[in-house]
């Protein structure tokens, strides 16, 4: 059986999973709406699948089964509650919100519609983060530490905080939410972020171009997250967990594991946008939702600490979640 796929916004992260799809047994798309009608249009006719000229009227069309929702954060409304309503699935791109009174709305009808429903945390997929998650279960994680740092996104929504929520928000959330994964829950954040340069790049910018957030994990363990997207000469995104008897380390595609056993170091062998968007087509099509491994529910969780941290940034003081 096909699972009929649609898409609402279809820019480049969109035509990226479209393209993951095309590989992906029973996945056929069928339907797309973009703002842009042109680019809409585009894709359509690039990829054989109808084009709507609103969100309410490709939900409404009774063509899909399925839909991945790649707008940005700040547009959004009305428009995984419209699906849920509706039975549709769902694969919602991270973040899934910049409001947590929206997104908790959201969940509640998302996981009372009983849908499959699955996020954009694709690094979760990786086989170097299962080898982790297996490694790490029995340890005790005293520190960790982690980064992402790279380039400005070209598009101009990205440097307005009330539009992109900031870079931890929109993009560090993959490491923030690798930590979530691999190493427990969130008790206490404290942030900085600071504009250093990024107002001479757009004067009207809003977002912080550097940031770092000290944290508190419920387990006990301390650890830090910093943040740069004025690294136009290097990118790198990673995350490193400290022990008495280990080191365990997922920097990129790189996972290194040292202990007085061993001195391991691994490249992923796998597209983990593939093996994400498979694992979502296949809870669909034989109701597994245990096949996806962040949900809706879980990226509501992940939004929750990056907003905390910058409520904390805001009020310079610590966030207790």
């Amino acid at each position: 059986m096909a699972v009929r796929i649609g898409f609402i916004g279809v820019g480049g992260i969109a035509e990226h999973h479209i393209n993951t799809l095309k590989k992906v047994e029973h996945a056929q798309i069928t339907a797309v709406f973009d703002i842009n009608q042109t680019r809409s249009k585009e894709v359509a006719e690039t990829y054989g699948a109808k084009s709507y000229e609103s969100t309410e009227q490709l939900i409404d069309s009774g063509e899909i089964d399925a839909l991945f929702i790649c707008t940005p954060p700040f547009s959004r409304s009305g428009i995984e509650e419209a699906a849920a309503r509706k039975g549709i699935h769902l694969l919602s791109e991270k973040p899934v919100g910049l409001h947590m009174e929206e997104v908790k709305i959201k969940e509640q009808i998302i996981r009372e519609s009983g849908i499959i429903h699955s996020s954009g945390y694709c690094l979760r997929y990786q086989d170097i983060v299962a080898k982790a998650k297996a490694y790490l279960a029995d340890k005790q994680i005293d520190l960790v530490l982690s980064y992402r740092l790279g380039d400005m996104p070209g598009v101009r929504w990205w440097r307005m905080m009330e539009q992109s929520g900031g870079q931890l928000v929109e993009q560090s959330t993959h490491q923030l939410d690798l930590i979530r994964y691999l190493a427990g829950e969130f008790k206490e954040v404290h942030a900085i972020h600071e504009q250093r340069s990024i107002q001479k790049i757009d004067p009207e910018a809003t977002a912080y171009d550097v940031g770092t957030v000290s944290f508190v994990l419920e387990s006990g363990a301390i650890g830090n997250i910093t943040s740069s997207c004025l690294a136009k000469y290097v990118g790198r995104g990673g995350v490193e967990f400290y022990g008495q008897d280990f080191f365990l380390s997922i920097d990129g595609m790189t996972l290194r594991i040292k202990d007085d056993n061993q001195d391991l170091t691994e490249v992923s062998e796998v597209d983990f946008y593939y093996e994400q968007d498979k694992a979502f087509v296949e809870a669909v099509r034989t109701n597994q939702p245990s096949l996806v491994l962040c949900d809706y529910s879980d990226a509501a969780v992940t939004l929750a600490v990056t907003l905390a941290a910058n409520e904390s940034a805001a009020a310079g003081k610590s966030i207790t979640l």
